[in-house]
């Protein structure tokens, strides 16, 4: 037999009649001199580690063994070691050495042989070494006001790199609010009607058209739309195309002509009178049980005010029936206001969100109630962010300049701008309200953005707010409801009406080390079709630091945001993100030995140790002990809210997991492989997050960890990596 192991044999035997008969027998298969190999499961190029052959002797007299290790291919050298014979007592063993250098990526198979003057043995193990390199994706950024001219930015392509795998790619875009268009299909196709979704519908369809017939653009030509807006942004241009067009997984069903937006403009028309209730307000849904909702009908009336002023013939009588509703529910409030200024038990103590929400929509119909707007602005700091951003625009429409630049310093203080990225956020306090209306991060940034808008459109932040709404796309296209989505898409065409942001009429010129590689002409006529991205590959990119320089000739912004991928195998490698960042810290654990109180079998007293363990961090390149456990913990920094986010970490060889089975965790799943341990995030919140796992070292050497890797499944342009990390592992 081939295998050192225990054969059991059974046998039976059977007779005429009832006479049968069975046996069994066992029988271990053994050898007198037996080699085994200690191997890491890979090395990184670069790696050195101690390769061990562990030698028994089971003869009943001490055996001279002559023990070698040959190394088949050119992967790995021997640097320390050679062939030895040793002298193993009997029923002893030896342990012998070899120190190998892993030179370059390949595979490899390390035979140890021991050989005595009566029996011998022999053992291979083949494992890979891995290029000591990665692909490292660095991410840039940046934006030229209207007034701006030019704007460089540099670059370093590194030496040590494999050239054809090198690739620069800029993207530019005259408007990001503009990439509003790519909703439309989301709500125009939303299969369910309630009254909400009957009005956003047709709505954002109504409003973007109207945008886009005063830039001159017709629905027909964003059907052939053929470049994203949206310049952070990745991917294949033409597949995208093709998916606009439905050709090939289309998104939703989009509608381009405009008498089917005519005509659906009119059906969700129709639908919403014949949901009105017999009192003038909306419900959630229509029928004779249904009652009046004040943000349901402040909700339509508004949509029917921003529906009419798009130019869709809205009935007069439909229209004032809803603010007439809304007027009778806001004296209502006025009265409880009162009650509780009179501190009666029925009364209400401050002025709240709905107040200010109906509040806005009675203003922007020219029926503004005084009282309600001192009670609003007494309470103002009780209101959310979202009550501040819809009190802040009735107050600018009002004519309120002073009280309105009052709370637009006052909401100034929750603006969190990174100057990395370009954008900017608010740091909300909804913790308490976060599943009311008025606690959706999103529309937040809507209301905040329109008031902010409505105060100064040349407000510095404004482009800013849209970027990061941009990047906060759950959906690809849509971001969380198509009442939110609605709101962005009002929001966005609000910024293009107010900065002419959607008018470019320039030439830009794209300039690398000095040299023009792209000149093109950006205006209303080739808006959506114009080839906005640049592309550099290897043979265009040499080694070193490069200068890229965006001209802009004539009247608009630009955005631009550029990727450079390459497959360094720089030593070491280093740090790269923009969007998503991510560190990588080693911490060696260590037994406290501390005790606590416990109770013993017979209930005494007892001092029982307890297992905690102090966290001592490692600095690069130091030296630990086999069999000492670390703990490695990635902290993964993320400027917006994410979907589907792996954390990779690459495991230094000669490490082994403490943790012996992939699996749920306590927080995302873990799933551990041979080189690499992978954390699988569901979903990946704006912040930061930290996850961890142990590793126990085994083999001596010194090794490289490459670095830990955060990456979005489904978006390419969304990478982060960390620092390498160098250890050294002793007996």
């Amino acid at each position: 037999p081939d295998n050192l192991t225990t054969w059991k044999m059974r046998a039976w035997a059977v007779s005429d009649g009832a006479r049968v008969g069975e046996g069994t027998a066992e029988i271990v298969t053994t050898k007198k001199l037996l080699v085994r190999l200690q191997t890491p499961r890979f090395l990184v190029q670069k790696d050195e580690a101690v390769l061990s052959a562990n030698v028994h002797n089971y003869f009943s007299s001490r055996k001279d063994v002559r023990v070698s290790l040959a190394l088949e291919g050119d992967t790995l050298e021997v640097v320390e070691g050679g062939d030895r014979t040793v002298s193993i007592p009997p029923r002893g063993e030896a342990r012998v050495d070899w120190r190998v250098r892993a030179l370059r990526p390949g595979p490899t198979t390390a035979r140890a042989k021991a050989v005595t003057d009566e029996e011998s043995d022999a053992v291979e193990i083949r494992f890979p070494a891995r290029v000591h390199g990665m692909t490292k994706i660095e991410s840039f950024g940046g934006s030229l006001r209207p007034e701006a001219t030019s704007s460089s930015w540099t670059f370093r392509v590194p030496a040590e790199r494999r050239p054809e795998a090198t690739r620069l790619e800029i993207r530019v875009s005259p408007s990001l609010a503009l990439a509003m268009v790519d909703a439309l299909p989301y709500l125009a196709d939303y299969p369910y009607g309630c009254t909400e979704q009957t009005l956003n519908r047709f709505l954002p369809t109504v409003i973007t058209q109207g945008v886009l017939r005063r830039l001159g653009i017709s629905l027909a030509a964003v059907r052939e739309k053929r470049t994203n807006l949206n310049a952070q942004e990745a991917g294949d241009p033409a597949r995208r195309a093709r998916r606009w067009g439905g050709e090939e997984e289309p998104f939703r069903n989009p509608v381009f002509d405009e008498k089917k937006v005519a005509d659906m403009a009119t059906t969700g028309l129709k639908r919403l009178i014949a949901m009105q209730l017999s009192d003038g307000g909306w419900g959630w849904f229509s029928g004779s049980r249904e009652e009046s909702s004040p943000h349901t009908t402040a909700v339509v009336v508004d949509g029917l005010l921003t529906a009419r002023a798009a130019g869709l013939k809205v009935p007069a009588d439909v229209l004032d029936r809803g603010l007439d509703w809304l007027a009778r529910h806001q004296s209502g409030e006025v009265e409880r206001l009162r009650r509780g200024d009179a501190k009666k038990s029925d009364g209400k103590e401050a002025a709240d969100e709905l107040d200010a929400l109906v509040h806005r929509i009675l203003v922007d119909a020219g029926r503004e109630s005084t009282v309600v707007r001192g009670y609003l602005w007494r309470d103002r700091l009780k209101l959310s962010l979202y009550g501040q951003g819809l009190l802040g625009r009735a107050l600018q429409r009002a004519g309120r300049t002073d009280e309105s630049a009052q709370l637009r310093r006052h909401l100034a203080q929750y603006v969190v701008r990174d100057d990395e990225n370009e954008t900017a956020h608010l740091r909300l306090d909804n913790a308490n309200y976060w599943w009311r209306w008025y606690g959706s991060e999103t529309e937040t940034h809507a209301a905040v953005l329109r008031f902010f808008l409505a105060v100064d459109p040349r407000d510095p932040v404004i482009p800013r707010l849209v970027k990061y709404l941009l990047n906060n796309r759950r959906h690809g296209t849509y971001w969380n409801s198509t009442r939110d989505t609605a709101l962005i898409v009002e929001s966005f065409a609000e910024v293009l009406a107010a900065t002419g942001e959607g008018r470019p009429d320039y030439t830009l010129t794209v300039d690398v080390d000095g040299r023009t590689v792209k000149t093109v002409v950006v205006n209303t006529d080739n808006l959506f079709a114009f080839d906005n991205r640049v592309v550099l590959l290897g043979e265009d990119l040499t080694a070193g630091t490069h200068r890229v320089t965006l001209r802009k000739a004539g009247r608009g912004a630009l955005y631009w945001n550029a990727s450079l991928e390459n497959f360094t195998m720089e030593d070491p490698l280093t740090r790269a993100g923009l969007e998503i960042k991510v560190d990588r810290s080693y911490y060696k654990l260590l037994d406290t030995g501390d005790t606590d109180n416990a109770v013993d079998a017979r209930g005494g007293a007892v001092r029982q140790r307890v297992d905690k363990k102090k966290r001592v961090p490692l600095a690069n390149g130091e030296e630990i002990k086999t069999g000492d456990v670390v703990l490695v913990e990635m902290s993964v920094e993320s400027k917006n809210d994410y979907e589907y986010i792996l954390v990779e970490d690459r495991k230094p060889a000669g490490f082994e997991p403490v943790a012996l089975r992939s699996g749920e965790s306590d927080g995302p799943y873990m799933e551990l492989r041979d080189e690499r341990v992978g954390f699988f995030f569901r979903a990946l919140g704006r912040g930061r997050v930290s996850v961890s796992y142990e590793l126990r070292a085994e083999t001596p050497g010194r090794f490289s960890a490459l670095p830990a890797r955060a990456l979005g499944m489904y978006a390419p342009e969304l990478a982060a990596n960390s620092d390498e990390f160098k250890t050294r592992v002793g007996d």
